[in-house]
């Protein structure tokens, strides 16, 4: 059974940090680039940042530039997004999401999020208020 499931969402003040996680199971973890979306209340989804899934090669929205960081631990089948200096706009359900982009040899295409992802995590709230 695959299953992607986040986690360390929660409440932060402005500027505070996060780090959520993406734990995956039952498939070949390796194999999948992992991206990171997000979709804020009567806003549509959008691409948070993805991270290939050999080469290491990662892309970023230009709102998360320099403050999110992706990364990933194959030998946990996790992949995590550290969130610095986070603003009210970053407030979100944040989904990760597993595809193998095969045509692009496991790279994450720069408009990975226009690609219909073969898996889904269920998403985690992250809320930032003072």
């Amino acid at each position: 059974q695959v299953q992607l499931v986040e986690s360390g969402g929660g409440s932060v003040q402005p500027g505070g940090s996060l780090r959520l996680s993406c734990a995956a199971s039952g498939f070949t973890f390796d194999d999948y680039a992992i991206g990171w979306f997000r979709q804020a209340p009567g806003k549509e989804r959008e691409g948070v940042s993805c991270i290939s899934s050999r080469d290491g090669s990662r892309q970023y929205a230009e709102s998360v530039k320099g403050r999110f960081t992706i990364s990933r631990d194959n030998a946990k089948n996790t992949v995590y997004l550290r969130m610095n200096d986070l603003n009210p706009e970053d407030t979100a359900v944040y989904y990760c999401a597993a595809d193998p982009f095969i045509l692009t040899g496991g790279s994450c295409p720069a408009d990975y999020y226009a690609y219909d992802m073969e898996y889904w995590g269920k998403g985690t709230l992250v809320t930032v208020s003072s």
